[in-house]
């Protein structure tokens, strides 16, 4: 997900959102936000960013979603254990 909002509204859990403005000398500044349950965090940002932005920003976003993906498996497990473990 993306926008150029100036204050972007709170994301679901688990998405991201990219957000992009103008900077001196033609480039971007990027920052990408993370949704989680009673928040959303920042995650990078990337100022001055030209031309084909996407290797510098690719590799964190793929690694953020993968650690939240496992970060919710645990979080899952750890309900169940306490759900089998209570009589």
């Amino acid at each position: 997900m993306w926008d150029t909002a100036p204050q972007p509204e709170p994301i679901r859990p688990g998405a991201i959102l990219l957000t992009w403005h103008p900077c001196r000398g033609g480039g971007m500044d990027v920052t990408a936000r993370l949704g989680l349950a009673a928040t959303t965090v920042i995650l990078a940002t990337w100022p001055s960013l030209h031309g084909d932005w996407t290797p510098i920003v690719h590799p964190t976003l793929f690694e953020v979603t993968g650690l939240h993906a496992a970060l919710t498996v645990a979080t899952d497990a750890l309900h169940l254990a306490n759900h089998l473990a209570t009589p």
